[in-house]
């Protein structure tokens, strides 16, 4: 007990938040520099030049997953059916998921891992985040469909990209948050506004989802993809997760509703297809006041196994990186002037508090600006 006091103190220490964001982002830059280097290869070997890829974007976005795993040990239940559980990593599939806390993300990048697909799953993302380092980059290498929200502009290129995963070698899944942006209470007097206009059921716990991406992706993965888990996502106790509770160390518990839905059970036609979303969005909201009124979801549970090769990947950049800080800091430390520990040391708190900040700011930038393009991207 009195060791895992310790431990708990530990996580919460600036300097383990430093050495995590320290070894992220320069274990981050190094793999970019890999991906580049198989730029080369892809004309030569396409497919060797993408399973490559999938290895390294792997070795990045598993940290993040071990970081939730492991380091702040949050538990994750699985809730589906078991005849859907044995087809789970082994097909391609489109994966519906809500957008309620500020680690879905990380939450679904866990439902992958468990089933062997983290390297090689897709989102769709803003065209901006292809240009930033780590994470932006290596998307860029694992063919990450990117769009500038504007859809005149975007269904060529969505289209395009798309397509180009029907040869993909790897099993992958397409996370989807059709709501398009995080719930929160604002946002969502403004979505069902736009929903009573519609004429449209409103809904309590989500957004009004978007259906042109989910219907063009619905359309061109169609005979590559086999089936839509939808998913719905919940935290035990009525606890909101944050990044930063995560990188102290705060254990949560994910409840993880997952449907396997037939690809060929959802209609072709986009009119019908996007009435096919409301109703399913109607039926997450259903699952979700379940859930707030007798603290599960329905149908059986099961925790898929944790794998070891987050932990281990994670380990291999700690030892990498952490070994010649170390040295440097000693160098410092026995040789530096005053003036350059005291720089130093400066340096270490500046980057700790902007990466705290940064983390507060994340969801704060998505929520501005919101009002009026929530509205006008709802009505196209």
């Amino acid at each position: 007990m009195i060791r895992m006091g310790i431990l708990q103190v530990l996580k919460t220490q600036l300097l383990c938040h430093l050495i995590i964001c320290y070894v992220f982002l320069v274990s981050g830059l190094i793999i970019n520099l890999l991906q580049l280097c198989t730029l080369p290869l892809w004309p030569i070997n396409k497919q060797l030049a993408r399973k490559i890829n999938c290895r390294l974007g792997y070795s990045i976005s598993s940290q993040l997953v071990a970081l939730l795993e492991w380091w702040s040990g949050t538990e994750c239940t699985l809730f589906t059916a078991p005849e859907s559980y044995k087809l789970y990593g082994k097909e391609n599939a489109i994966v519906v998921l809500n957008h309620n806390f500020e680690i879905d993300f990380m939450t679904g990048w866990t439902f992958c891992e468990r089933f062997g697909v983290l390297g090689s799953s897709k989102v769709l993302a803003k065209k901006e985040l292809s240009y930033v380092p780590v994470i932006g980059w290596m998307w860029y290498f694992l063919e990450i469909v990117f769009c500038k929200r504007k859809w005149e502009e975007d269904r060529k290129t969505v289209v395009q990209s798309l397509r180009n995963l029907r040869d993909y070698p790897e099993n992958f899944w397409f996370l989807l948050h059709c709501e398009g942006t995080r719930f929160t209470e604002k946002k969502h007097k403004i979505s069902m506004e736009v929903a009573e206009k519609k004429g449209l059921p409103k809904l309590k716990y989500h957004l009004l989802p978007r259906t042109k991406g989910f219907c063009v992706t619905v359309q061109n993965l169609r005979g590559t993809a086999t089936a839509v888990y939808d998913s719905t996502l919940n935290f035990r106790n009525n606890e909101i997760p944050t990044l930063l509770g995560v990188l102290n160390g705060k254990k949560y518990h994910a409840d993880l509703y997952v449907r396997r839905i037939p690809l060929d059970k959802i209609p072709e036609d986009e009119s019908e297809c996007a009435a096919w979303l409301y109703k399913l969005y109607q039926e997450k909201d259903e699952f979700q006041e379940h859930y707030r009124q007798t603290g599960r979801f329905p149908g059986p549970v099961t925790s898929p196994p944790l794998r070891p090769w987050a932990l281990l990947n994670w380990l291999f950049w700690v030892c990498l990186l952490v070994y010649p800080l170390c040295m440097l800091l000693l160098q410092l430390l026995l040789s530096g002037s005053t003036f350059t520990v005291i720089c130093t040391s400066a340096f270490c708190l500046a980057v700790s508090v902007g990466i705290r900040w940064m983390i507060g700011q994340t969801e704060i930038d998505k929520s501005s600006n919101y009002g009026n393009k929530e509205m006008q991207m709802n009505n196209n």
